[in-house]
């Protein structure tokens, strides 16, 4: 028999013992052996019960992902028959949890006639950030031991639970006190002795008199968010067949919706994200034996919000923060609004009284440079300019100590140049945040000619212990996220002017899957900031330029793009937009006409992709998948299309290309001119990612 599965013998109980590392996914490697011990067990008339565990760090993990999609995926035994062995053993099974009992390896669990898990067990469907749902009775024995309502909300949200919440929902029967498998093996023994096991697939009182309105409700309120992704709604379908069908009929059904899932675009779209962050860990000249520099002491320069913001995500990663501003009455206001964001969380439950507070204690501020002598890591979130980046790390230069790291938060700025201000500049990198940082994950960070290695080590480790996804970047104009950002904005004007309206380019990219149209967004963050970029660089955009002329700043003044009635959001159309927009036109010869919406996607997507393609061909991105990435973790690039460039292969290069070709020579924008790499792509028939 393989080691990666063996069987220990205890008098009348057997100790079956899965090591598959590093984390004993259900491969097919394990399964065959596994089969075979059950099968060898459940003949054998000396044992009376078998405990089901798993040596290493963890129970099983959950399915082998990278087996999605192959034939040795659908190679029997399949996860299906070894949950269907287990539930037919003619002897009690115990599964002995420990880690994490996570998809598959819950699967396994729930076959078992019952559970046992230590204090520190986690156990979750996270089945649906894959694109997936459940395959092999997930939806249908979960809502057996849980009732439906809660079974669909774990399985929709993904979350997994401890092991005490798990034992009171009724997902385990009992938690261990000490040495688990001890534990395990005392239940078998008392179950050895007892006639009836029933396999959880029979236990229906959960089920009986279940409300389906009441059920529907609750299951539409769990999905109104999903945004055109086919998961969380097959979900829902799939637990709503456990109430009404037959559990064979349901199991069938589950299978073939799970089989459909992962044969899908958007599966194969989360997989490769999957895939892809881990992926973005792994940066050339950086090894495990990579020094990386302790940080305990952190200095934030800018008490504004996103200062404020980037403050709150060290403090909640445990770090001591030091928050810096130029006047009081500066670091005031910041600190007022840090007070009223943690209220807030307080308020609505999501954060308790102890841990705000425990938070708060972690900041100091000051107006004097003195007090970051002895920071490990000190960040400028001051305004986005040259001169005064240079002024603030000159002064940065003087006051810290030796083998601090110096971080610019700038979204655009050359990240050499500011390094230039110092003496060290092998100590010097971008982190790049998003608004507001204490809530985006995404963290760019900005590698220059002369960051060190472990300079490099250090904010991958940091970015983790704060919960950022982060990924390494070179320097350029708006690095990658923002660079192709304004790739993709270089067109929304010309759309207006044209004949597009506000709401109709927005109504075409959140249809697509963005949170949030163009439009929309730039009256959330105001129209004034990019105005006066504008104006400093001698630039101008004659709507946006001509609404904030008027005060039009957007949300904030009640008028933009959109008109807002006064303490609402909602962006509603303006007929003085419109106006504006019409006179504009003819004012500079443009005759409007009618755009469709696959004009706008073509015009604002397809650059997208193409200047993904130039920064990869620039080595400013290491791996196509890291621009997905930063553009789902950063940008609200939909996941279930697994990021532009991604996105891109689905699309088909050739036709990107061709469409690129087009409006190229029906413009002469420079931003339509097919890049070479995407143009080789396109010729080999090849994809961006793999």
């Amino acid at each position: 028999m393989d080691t990666c599965v063996t069987i220990e013998r205890d008098g009348n109980i057997a100790v079956v013992t899965i090591d598959n590392p590093p984390v004993n996914a259900l491969s097919f490697r394990m399964r065959g052996p596994l089969h075979d011990a059950l099968a060898e067990l459940d003949g054998d008339a000396s044992i009376q019960a078998i405990v089901l565990a798993c040596a290493g760090r963890t129970f099983v993990s959950g399915a082998d992902i990278s087996e999605f999609g192959t034939e040795v995926a659908l190679a029997k035994p399949t996860l299906l028959d070894l949950c269907a062995q287990l539930e037919n053993l003619f002897k009690p099974a115990i599964a002995a949890i420990h880690g994490s009992a996570l998809g598959g390896g819950l699967e396994l669990a729930l076959a078992c006639h019952y559970r046992v898990a230590d204090d520190a067990a986690k156990v979750g469907f996270p089945e649906v950030k894959l694109g997936l749902i459940p395959g092999s009775g997930g939806t249908v024995r979960l809502p057996r031991l849980t009732g439906p309502e809660k079974a669909v909300e774990l399985i929709v949200s993904g979350a997994p639970v401890g092991a005490q919440k798990a034992l009171d929902l009724g997902m385990i029967d009992a938690v261990a006190n000490g040495d688990l498998v001890a534990s395990a093996k005392a239940l078998a023994r008392s179950k050895a002795t007892e006639t009836d096991h029933p396999p959880v697939r029979v236990r229906n009182d959960l089920l009986t008199g279940t409300d389906l309105t009441a059920f529907d409700a609750a299951a539409s309120a769990l999905t109104k968010k999903s945004r055109g992704l086919e998961a969380p709604l097959a979900a829902v379908a799939a637990v709503r067949n456990a109430i009404t069908l037959p559990f064979d009929e349901a199991l069938v059904a589950e299978r073939a919706t799970f089989l459909k899932l992962v044969a899908g675009d958007q599966s194969r779209a989360q997989r490769h994200l999957f895939f892809a962050e881990r992926e973005a860990g792994k940066v050339a000249g950086i090894g495990k034996d990579t020094l990386i520099r302790t940080v305990r002491k952190v200095g934030v320069i800018g008490a504004g919000l996103m200062g404020g913001g980037i403050a709150m995500a060290f403090a909640n990663g445990g770090f001591e923060v030091v928050l810096l501003d130029m006047s009081d009455a500066a670091i005031e206001r910041g600190f007022a609004t840090i007070e009223k964001t943690y209220a807030s969380s307080v308020a609505r439950g999501s954060l308790s009284e102890d841990d705000c507070a425990r938070r708060l204690k972690r900041f100091s501020t000051s107006t004097d440079y003195a007090v970051l002598a002895d920071c490990d890591l000190i960040i400028e979130a001051v305004f986005e300019d040259m001169a005064v980046k240079h002024d603030v790390f000159a002064k940065l230069d003087s006051v810290a100590k030796q083998g601090a790291i110096l971080a610019t938060n700038t979204s655009y700025l050359d990240v050499n140049e500011i390094a230039a201000a110092t003496s060290r500049p092998s100590d010097v990198l971008g982190l790049h945040f998003f608004s507001p940082a204490n809530v985006m994950k995404l963290l760019e960070i900005v590698r220059t000619d002369q960051t060190s290695p472990e300079l490099i080590a250090t904010a991958l480790d940091v970015a983790r212990k704060i919960g950022k996804v982060s990924v390494v970047v070179g320097v350029c104009h708006g690095f990658v996220g923002n660079r192709m950002l304004t790739a993709r904005g270089n067109q929304i004007e010309p759309l207006l002017l044209e004949g597009a309206t506000p709401q109709q380019v927005d109504r075409v990219l959140t249809e697509f899957g963005f949170p949030m149209g163009p439009f929309a967004m730039l009256d959330m963050a105001g129209l004034d900031i990019g105005w006066r970029k504008r104006k400093a660089l001698g630039q101008r955009n004659l709507i946006a330029d001509a609404l904030a002329e008027d005060g039009h700043y957007g949300q904030k003044t009640g008028r933009g793009y959109y008109r807002y009635e006064e303490g609402s959001r909602t962006p509603l159309p303006d007929a003085e937009v419109a106006r504006l927009i019409d006179e504009t036109a003819r004012e500079n010869g443009i005759e409007r006409r009618e755009i469709s919406d696959q004009e706008i996607l073509e015009r604002t997507l397809y650059p997208l992709v193409n200047e993904g393609a130039r920064i990869l061909e620039e080595g400013i991105a290491a791996r196509a998948s890291d621009i997905d990435i930063v553009w789902i973790n950063g940008y609200g690039f939909s996941i279930g299309k697994g990021g532009p460039m991604f996105w891109a292969g689905l699309e088909g290069l050739g036709k990107i290309v061709e469409r690129l070709e087009y409006w190229h020579q029906k413009t002469g924008e420079t931003v339509f001119e097919p890049a070479p790499l995407l143009r080789r792509l396109a010729a080999e028939g090849g994809s961006f990612t793999g």
